[in-house]
């Protein structure tokens, strides 16, 4: 353990790290994210969703800074009393676990269709290839949507409710396999020419072990750095999804679920309320996407 360490901090990727003062700050903007959303049931002040605790009269109470603020409410309260902190912390566990999930969920199955179409090619790769083409002529959202509208108008709405958060998962995932798919085919169209390759066939080796135990640890790297990245699309979809009242539903709302609730009172003065979701949703994605395109420069040999 200590031995590994050591090589990971004498490692090219960590002295590449350290030496990015804005690498580093979003790691800890990040990693305060994380801690904060899978922490929140421990270090939240107050439990959001807990109606016993709920109480009308602090609706609408503004930061504990301005005026007839309350120190209770760091960053205020929304329109049934609930405090903005709470639910923040709360609802960025449902936007992690929906933009986690969706990405790994994306990641395989473009990672099996890309292996697929580079090892075995011809028919094969033509036909995964275009329909690989034909979904990147639509809109991620919009497919997101049609998933979720055939969904909602296929299962009565009480079993909608209850499987929201898997339909949201799979309708993102679904819309974004095609990135990780082309590059895998393109590196394992590579890789499959290659010497060791070729010498496992000789010696007998099937396909789809020399798919799974040869060629997949040659052309993984690149998808990591593609997965990275679209995980702050994947919770920027949720939040998307969720303003537009398609996404999680509202028992288990995410901070998209909050802007759009903040977004009614936004104009009557409780800026809070939207403002301060907005924010912690920007600071995610941010820190997600600049980590994303570190990790691309950094392990690309041509940058160094």
């Amino acid at each position: 353990m200590a031995s590994a360490l050591a090589r990971a901090l004498d490692s090219d990727l960590w002295w590449s790290f350290k030496r990015s003062p804005g690498t580093v700050a979003s790691a800890v903007v990040a990693l305060v994210c994380i801690l904060g959303a899978v922490l929140a049931p421990w270090i939240a002040p107050h439990n959001p969703f807990d109606l016993a605790t709920l109480n009308l009269g602090d609706a609408f109470k503004p930061p504990a800074w301005a005026e007839d603020g309350d120190a209770l409410f760091a960053l205020g309260t929304d329109d049934q009393g609930r405090d903005v902190l709470s639910a923040i912390m709360y609802g960025a566990r449902i936007s992690l676990l929906v933009g986690v999930c969706s990405v790994v969920f994306s990641t395989l199955v473009g990672v099996a269709i890309g292996l697929l179409a580079g090892y075995l090619g011809g028919t094969v790769d033509s036909l995964l290839m275009r329909i690989a083409d034909i979904q990147l002529t639509f809109p991620s959202i919009l497919i997101a949507l049609l998933v979720d509208g055939v969904v909602r108008a296929a299962v009565p709405r009480e079993v909608h409710d209850e499987i929201a958060l898997f339909v949201v998962i799979f309708a993102i995932g679904i819309s974004a396999w095609p990135a990780s798919a082309r590059t895998v085919r393109g590196s394992t169209l590579v890789e499959r020419n290659k010497e060791y390759v070729l010498a496992a066939r000789i010696i007998g080796v099937s396909q789809l072990r020399i798919m799974l135990t040869h060629v997949l640890p040659n052309v993984i790297g690149p998808v990591l750095v593609i997965a990275t990245l679209n995980l702050g699309f994947a919770i920027l979809a949720e939040a998307t999804l969720s303003f537009l009242g398609v996404g999680v539903p509202p028992t288990q709302p995410s901070l998209g679920t909050l802007i759009r609730i903040g977004n009614d009172f936004l104009f009557s003065g409780e800026w809070w309320i939207t403002i301060f979701p907005g924010i912690a949703l920007i600071c995610m994605v941010l820190s997600v996407n600049l980590l994303g395109d570190w990790l691309r420069d950094a392990l690309n040999p041509r940058l160094r």
